[in-house]
């Protein structure tokens, strides 16, 4: 997504009718469930991304602007400690009030604000600035109402449908390969071309070594088969700390899998449904793609080896936009390489730090990205549950590595 002075209202618009496409299925009780702490209420996702707008644009560039309801600016905050007190996170699913009829009355007077003050102050750089920004933070919490729903609802025994399924068509997976690349110095980061967050660049220089990278993300087949072979019970594969969390968890495969009649099926937004054998595996967590890869005898590529590889293919694949919110089968076939983007969010073995001369935004929004650095994994490409317009080779996604709850599954890579 790039905006202009021109499009940006527009592009306000269908952003945030987008969103409320997205969970008009639900029913009311369905808004407000949080099953754990890391997960929230789709009601407070649908204010948060609104209270952004409010917080970030309307109350700096509106004079004497009156907040629709004092009270959600401590409610919705996420996490942004400059701009005031939080509701802590894990008690989200509390907040019975305000309703789901008074949350989208709160969307409906910032949308109406933002209208007028975008249709007053046309071609305002700083504006639109923070609006692109706005936008490209309301996709972000699009993908996490699509991920929390998920969650949320694997709770129930009933396994309720959230969206039927548009296309159930199964495919091959091409064989396993590898692509080479030599080693040599490679630009690494946005080079400040279009919009990209602050954590993607600048555009750097790094040294790669020879490597080789697979053809096509891991599959659930191929998965099955580190289970079968006593994958989780083997303590060499993993790191130590990939091994606690196997122990005390009691991980035996991938989240939202259930074997059902002595055959694997697993829980999505549509309902129960068999494991397609040749889709890639997702829900996975950094330790179980690392302890697969060294089950395999390979290993996880690196940041800059991903982008390296795939910098110059074109943006396209299985993303939210096709509405089938699970990973699929269905490859080109032609020797290419498969699935760079959609599909599954890929591990790499990199941990979320800053590039060289990377510098944070001013202000509150230097909270967004920078103050997570710590203790997290780089992930890439998108997922099926990703808008295709906010990827791009350079996106960088981190979580810690034993969450699994995204859509996450991983390639493989070798040294040469």
């Amino acid at each position: 997504m790039e905006t202009t002075h021109q499009s940006v209202l527009s592009l306000y618009a269908e952003t945030r009718t987008i969103t409320e496409k997205l969970v008009q299925t639900l029913k009311t009780e369905d808004f407000v469930v949080q099953a754990a702490k890391h997960v929230s209420p789709t009601k407070w996702h649908l204010a948060h991304t609104t209270w952004f707008f409010e917080k970030f644009i309307l109350e700096v560039y509106i004079p004497d602007y009156r907040h629709y309801n004092e009270a959600f600016l401590f409610l919705f905050n996420s996490y942004y400690e400059t701009v005031g007190e939080f509701h802590p996170q894990e008690r989200r699913g509390l907040i019975t009030r305000p309703t789901v009829e008074e949350t989208m009355d709160y969307r409906r007077h910032v949308d109406q604000e933002m209208s007028r003050l975008l249709a007053e102050r046309v071609g305002d750089a700083d504006i639109d600035g923070l609006v692109e920004i706005g936008l490209q933070h309301e996709q972000q919490h699009q993908e996490l109402i699509l991920m929390d729903i998920k969650y949320n609802f694997s709770y129930n025994p009933l396994y309720p449908v959230f969206k039927e399924q548009v296309d159930a068509s199964y495919g091959r997976a091409p064989e396993l390969s590898f692509f080479e690349f030599k080693e040599g110095i490679a630009d690494i980061g946005h080079n400040g071309e279009g919009f990209a967050f602050d954590h993607e660049g600048p555009r750097h220089k790094t040294y790669l070594h020879p490597y080789r990278i697979a053809n096509r993300p891991v599959t659930n087949g191929e998965f099955i088969q580190f289970m079968e072979s006593g994958g989780y019970e083997q303590p060499e594969h993993w790191l130590s700390d990939g091994w606690g969390t196997v122990k005390e968890n009691q991980w035996k495969h991938p989240q939202y899998w259930v074997n059902k009649d002595g055959e694997w099926h697993m829980f999505t937004l549509s309902g129960l449904q068999k494991i397609d054998l040749d889709a890639p595996v997702s829900h996975v967590s950094f330790y179980e793609a690392d302890a697969y890869a060294r089950w395999s005898g390979r290993r996880l590529p690196t940041e800059q080896e991903w982008e390296h590889a795939m910098e110059k293919l074109e943006v396209d694949g299985h993303f939210m936009e096709h509405e089938q919110y699970q990973p699929h089968s269905i490859y080109k076939g032609d020797g290419t390489m498969e699935k760079a983007y959609g599909d599954v969010w890929e591990w790499t073995q990199s941990p979320y730090v800053p590039y060289p001369g990377n510098k944070p935004l001013d202000g509150a929004l230097g909270e967004y990205n920078a103050k997570f650095m710590a203790n997290q994994l780089v992930l890439r490409g998108g997922a099926c549950v990703t808008p295709q317009s906010h990827i791009r080779a350079t996106y960088r996604n981190f979580f810690h590595p034993e969450m699994r709850w995204q859509f996450s599954g991983f390639r493989l890579a070798e040294d040469v």
